[in-house]
């Protein structure tokens, strides 16, 4: 199968072509900066230059394809990349471009917690992406993954740095928010099944076996690194002020509004398809933690 592919060179995109590349599937990329793509030519994959909001670029990813997974998102707004830009304009131009070009699948990747009435613009985004594929009328897929957990998350890779760097690890409010990770590798096998077989179409939430709380989460990634850090609470009011003077002043604050709004808000599902529509067995965070902390862990000293 010609798989074509926006956000292949990002965390999922990255997995998932080489997933692809496995099972016998010819793949092409958009690059916004082909430069970034050197990995992905040295696969063999065909990359083709530029944004998913240009039409013609998209044109030439299409051309012939059997399929495209559509997975370009950005989770913070710089510049002209903002969430309306991206998910709903690109969104829009992906699926103009595969009904002219007659693609006859589209698998798309949302988010846990879209929904018209969300608290946050990236959720609200996501969900009119969402509807614009709906309303397509082309057979489709539609993920809403929890957080993707594997090595090369940026969040994950933050709380570790902390857990690693500092002696006190801040905990915003009561930390008793929680989420539902859910391994990179079950997130792209669910993908490459989706193209594989055709009884897999609608929209799907893909969640982790357990609902962790923030301190849950910092549990598992201390035991991975064989330490033990002291947690203080941020209180919300505080973390708010820093997170809007992050979002004017980009280094003063870790995350900006829409983000701390997505942590608080919480992330999880009790209707997951990993295991009832997919078939896999997902992997539990603490494996996933062992696997993102392994270069960094504590060793026994060697024996002189």
């Amino acid at each position: 199968m010609r798989v074509a592919i926006t956000g292949a060179t990002g965390y999922v995109g990255q997995s998932l072509v080489q997933k692809l590349l496995r099972r016998d599937h010819e793949v092409r990329a958009l690059a916004r900066h082909p430069e970034s793509a050197g990995t992905l030519r040295d696969l063999g994959v065909h990359v083709v230059a530029g944004a998913v909001t240009e039409p013609d670029a998209v044109r030439s990813l299409l051309e012939g394809a059997d399929a495209v997974v559509h997975l370009a998102g950005i989770i913070a707004e710089s510049g002209r990349q903002t969430f309306e830009s991206v998910h709903v304009g690109g969104t829009q131009v992906v699926v103009d471009v595969a009904g002219h070009a007659a693609v006859p699948l589209v698998l798309h990747m949302s988010a846990l917690g879209a929904r018209a009435s969300a608290p946050t613009r990236y959720h609200r985004t996501k969900w009119q992406a969402e509807e614009i594929v709906r309303a397509s009328g082309r057979p489709h897929v539609i993920f809403r993954p929890s957080l993707i957990a594997g090595p090369g998350n940026a969040p994950l890779k933050m709380m570790v740095d902390m857990i690693r760097f500092s002696p006190v690890v801040p905990v915003i409010g009561d930390g008793r928010y929680e989420m539902q990770p859910v391994w990179l590798g079950d997130v792209t096998e669910a993908f490459a099944l989706a193209l594989e077989r055709a009884d897999l179409r609608g929209t799907f939430d893909l969640g982790g076996p357990e609902r962790l709380s923030y301190h849950r989460m910092l549990d598992h990634l201390e035991a991975a690194l064989g330490v033990h850090r002291r947690r203080i609470s941020i209180p919300v009011g505080v973390a708010r002020f820093a997170a809007a003077a992050g979002t004017a002043l980009p280094n003063a604050a870790p995350i900006t509004t829409e983000q701390l709004l997505l942590l608080l808000e919480g992330n999880t599902t009790a209707e997951s398809a990993i295991e009832s529509r997919f078939g896999l067995s997902p992997r539990p965070f603490a494996q996933v933690a062992q696997e993102i902390c392994a270069p960094f862990a504590a060793r026994p000293a060697a024996a002189s």
